[in-house]
């Protein structure tokens, strides 16, 4: 008895071994799965389609990030300045420096301060619409990187379903199946997939990230303008 199990546990341990010398350690780098993936029927294109949606998705992140931050730059004594100039009655003093900062809510005051003199209601009506072309500047280009965001997925499954389509067709014409050609067909069809999901991914974050940028500047500039009204209801001293 005790000799059977010994020979039962010797029998098992050569069974394991065996297991583990069939089983290999596959190191793959992200370059060679990118390289299968470009194989097969619209792989390449899409992958390429791919890499343009990343680049153009950088750029944008990147031009608006430094768009927005150039236009929050307010120096932080600005508006006291401006209060200063109209309370003493030197608009032109208020317009150079509105000039001269070139910001949103600069050039929206440079419009306000050139209707004094108006009714309150048209002054605050001509700061309203200088705002909308600001806002409309601060998100150019932003509807471009939410449809990179949503449309790499969708194409990175085109590529996958193309890659499947490749997979039966090869397994069509060799009229066998084995399980390391489908594998190896599907791993390559999935790659698209994947690329297609991380490029979307990250360019849904950058456009995220940037919505709440702008949305930092409109509520500055609505802050401002309220500011700026308050300025021209003051009494005159």
């Amino acid at each position: 008895m005790k000799t059977f199990m010994l020979l039962q546990t010797l029998t098992t341990g050569e069974q394991v071994e065996q297991a583990s010398e069939t089983i290999k350690t596959v190191d793959v780098s992200v370059l060679e799965l990118i390289l299968d993936g470009s194989s097969g029927i619209g792989g390449a294109p899409v992958m390429i389609l791919l890499a343009l949606m990343s680049l153009a998705a950088i750029y944008l992140f990147i031009e608006r990030t430094l768009a927005i931050r150039k236009a929050e730059k307010v120096s932080p004594d600005f508006m006291n300045k401006i209060r200063d100039y109209i309370g003493q009655g030197s608009f032109d003093s208020a317009r150079n420096l509105c000039q001269e900062s070139n910001t949103p809510m600069a050039r929206m005051l440079d419009k306000g301060i050139s209707r004094i003199g108006k009714d309150l209601k048209d002054i605050s009506v001509s700061i309203e619409n200088i705002g909308k072309l600001e806002i409309y500047n601060l998100e150019k280009n932003l509807s471009s990187l939410a449809t990179i965001a949503s449309a790499a997925p969708m194409l990175g499954f085109l590529g996958t379903v193309l890659g499947m389509v490749q997979v039966f067709l090869d397994m069509e014409q060799v009229g066998t199946v084995s399980v390391e050609h489908i594998s190896s067909g599907t791993k390559q069809a999935m790659i698209t997939t994947i690329v297609g999901l991380v490029v979307g991914i990250i360019a849904y974050m950058a456009y995220n990230n940037l919505v709440s940028k702008v949305s930092r500047v409109i509520h500055k500039m609505e802050a401002t303008t309220i500011e700026f009204i308050d300025i021209l209801e003051e009494p005159v001293s």
